[in-house]
């Protein structure tokens, strides 16, 4: 992973945030590559869930519209599952979490990745993911609310 990490400490928790990335209100990342894009959960997705158990993620092949389900995770706090923040078709799935889910907590950002999507509109469904630093913001509000519960 190159280039700017944005982070923030809420409580005892720090969270990074990588600029050049996309990211949804679910806490999934995106990385534009070319007419695909790689998927995965972002820092704050895995510190709120919990250390990963189970991994489990829709096959290649599978059709995604906005808000489908492509990932569900399984920890020992909860069960999660992902909407896709993309329309497009699954092309590639990260196989080593199938052996080894931790990994989702070890590398969000690289070996961590859950899955590559062939773009169906990228352009549309752009306007709905955040930068790096709305993001940011955003996770310094919901984990501030959490401290507050």
């Amino acid at each position: 992973m190159r280039g700017d990490i944005l982070k923030i400490t809420v409580d005892k928790f720090t969270f990074l945030v990588p600029a050049g990335l996309f990211y949804s209100e679910a806490g999934v990342w995106v990385k534009l590559e070319g007419n695909r894009a790689r998927l995965g959960l972002t820092d704050f997705a895995q510190q709120s869930s919990g250390d990963a158990a189970f991994a489990n993620v829709k096959p290649v092949g599978t059709s995604l519209q906005l808000g489908d389900e492509f990932a569900d995770i399984e920890t020992v706090k909860v069960n999660v599952s992902f909407p896709s923040p993309l329309r497009g078709t699954i092309a590639e799935v990260n196989s080593s979490l199938a052996e080894a889910a931790e990994v989702l907590n070890q590398d969000p950002y690289g070996t961590g990745w859950v899955a590559v999507v062939e773009l169906s509109d990228w352009e549309s469904d752009r306007v709905h993911l955040l930068d790096a630093q709305a993001y940011l913001a955003l996770v310094k509000n919901q984990a501030e609310a959490e401290m507050k519960k």
